[in-house]
């Protein structure tokens, strides 16, 4: 059995020799060619495992060869080498079609690994077709829309290149980002999911990149971070727009440079880390309000995908219904819809989408006699038809409709009363003061029940105990002295 066979372009001499040397040790054939004529002679003669090609060649670019083999080569793999610091290469390379990148001055171990994943694309098999994916996908449906995401990922779960997944809340960016890894070369590696709005920002650093015995006080051991974690596979930063920017800096570095240092050390670490990052918010606003680095968004945003809401595939409700119900099953079986719950999910414009949709049938279940559900089980009183604009939040209308007696709280001892708000039928004379004292009666009754457990209180108003805090800071609502 004949051994696979790599292409090197580059007009460099002493590095050409350099990667073939490197290649042959690895047991494999190698080519090389000085510029794009010569390399594309050698691509109508034979099949390759992985080409990889320099930046600038005498005659022409090598961004021009990785659109070329990606168009007409799409089983083989094209990789880059770029000039040292030259990350917006990159990523115009990996936009382009690139599996991979090496920057200048190559890094043996950082090539060999490369090497390796493209090797293993070639030998993983190709995905399910879009008709065989409600069995083998954890996206659950077969519209169209869902088909087409499908068959989306299939191809982005052979490149190295890093994913941006934007949707709404709910929208399932974390089952993308697991099936991504799982149809790609580093399945069988580690996927590490990070929230990164839940990680109090004085431990980010260590629990990013690890940190050493005796670093600070408390490190009673060595221990690794996310990166090392999951190294050989694929990272997802999930909720990234609410990384603090001095995060986002050191953040950026470990992304280009491949290495980390973990705190308390003195030198760096490769690791290989696919990164996949994931938010409901509009990360190029955020870089217009000066919330989230440009550089950093450029590296991240190189490959987007986009999640549809559950509106805009509502002929998936039976599948996922029934995946839920059987999920959910009690009674000694699986929970069953009855007469006209179908028609009521279909004109509800689930805001909160295929999360919400879980919530709305555990929450039904629970109502239901001997686990048929009925269509006053699912409390969707108020909902919105599709495709109309959500409904305002429960929350809302009991604050609004409470009489008055129930409406003033105190958090604690001490903490003043609050005053209830104006009837529905009168209008507010300041709408921003009126807005923030709803607010803040929200948050002290949370507060309150919690006896003043920030982290609890920001997990019973679904909001991360950053925004909680923030909002407290804003609304100058303190914790009362003891």
């Amino acid at each position: 059995m004949s051994s696979p066979r790599v292409l090197v372009v580059d007009d460099e001499a002493d590095l050409r020799e350099l990667l073939e040397i490197t290649l042959v040790k690895m047991g494999l054939d190698v080519d090389s060619a000085e510029n794009l004529g010569q390399a594309r002679g050698f691509l109508t003669r034979h099949e390759y495992a992985l080409v990889l090609t320099d930046m600038r060649l005498p005659d022409g670019l090598g961004l021009e060869l990785v659109r070329e083999v990606s168009a007409a080569c799409k089983n083989t793999p094209i990789a880059v080498v770029t000039a040292f610091g030259s990350a917006e290469n990159a990523v115009v390379a990996l936009k382009a079609g690139a599996f991979d990148y090496v920057s200048k001055p190559v890094q043996l171990d950082q090539l060999r690994v490369l090497v390796q994943s493209a090797l293993k694309v070639n030998e993983a098999p190709p995905p399910a077709a879009p008709s065989q994916g409600p069995a083998r996908s954890r996206l659950r449906g077969n519209s169209a829309v869902i088909q087409a995401l499908r068959a989306q990922i299939g191809r982005l779960a052979r490149s190295m290149a890093p994913i941006a997944i934007t949707g709404e809340s709910g929208s399932g960016k974390e089952l993308a980002a697991r099936e991504i890894h799982a149809q790609s070369s580093r399945a069988e590696r580690p996927f590490i999911a990070v929230n990164c709005g839940a990680i109090p920002e004085a431990l980010m650093e260590a629990e990013f990149f690890g940190y050493r015995k005796g670093a600070f006080t408390g490190a009673s051991d060595e221990r690794d971070g996310f990166f090392q974690a999951a190294h050989g596979g694929t990272l997802m930063l999930d909720e990234v727009a609410d990384l603090p920017l001095a995060m986002q800096v050191k953040l950026l570095r470990a992304i280009q440079e491949r290495r980390v240092r973990k705190i308390g050390a003195t030198a760096e670490e490769p690791v290989d880390v696919r990164i996949i990052s994931a938010t409901h918010q509009d990360l190029a606003r955020c870089v217009e309000e000066g919330k989230f680095r440009q550089d950093l968004f450029y590296r991240l945003n190189v490959i987007e995908l986009s999640l549809p809401p559950l509106r805009e595939r509502l002929d998936d409700l039976p599948e996922l219904t029934g995946a839920i119900l059987e999920r959910l099953g009690s009674f000694g079986g699986t929970p069953v819809l009855g007469a006209g719950v179908l028609e009521a999910l279909r004109a509800y414009s689930f805001p909160g989408n295929v999360r919400e949709l879980e919530n709305i049938l555990e929450r039904a279940l629970a109502f239901s006699s001997d686990g048929v559900i009925d269509a006053a089980d699912l409390a969707l009183k108020g909902a919105a038809p599709a495709p109309a604009a959500p409904a305002p939040p429960a929350a809302a209308a009991p604050l609004a409709e409470a009489p008055p007696e129930a409406v003033p709280v105190a958090a604690s001892p001490g903490a003043p009363a609050l005053p209830p708000p104006p009837p529905l039928d009168v209008l507010p004379s300041n709408l921003p003061d009126y807005l923030a004292q709803i607010e803040r009666d929200i948050i002290l009754r949370a507060l309150a029940q919690t006896q003043f457990n920030r982290t609890q209180a920001a997990q019973l108003l679904g909001i991360s105990f950053r925004q909680l805090r923030y909002q407290m800071q804003k609304l100058n609502i303190q914790e009362p002295e003891a």
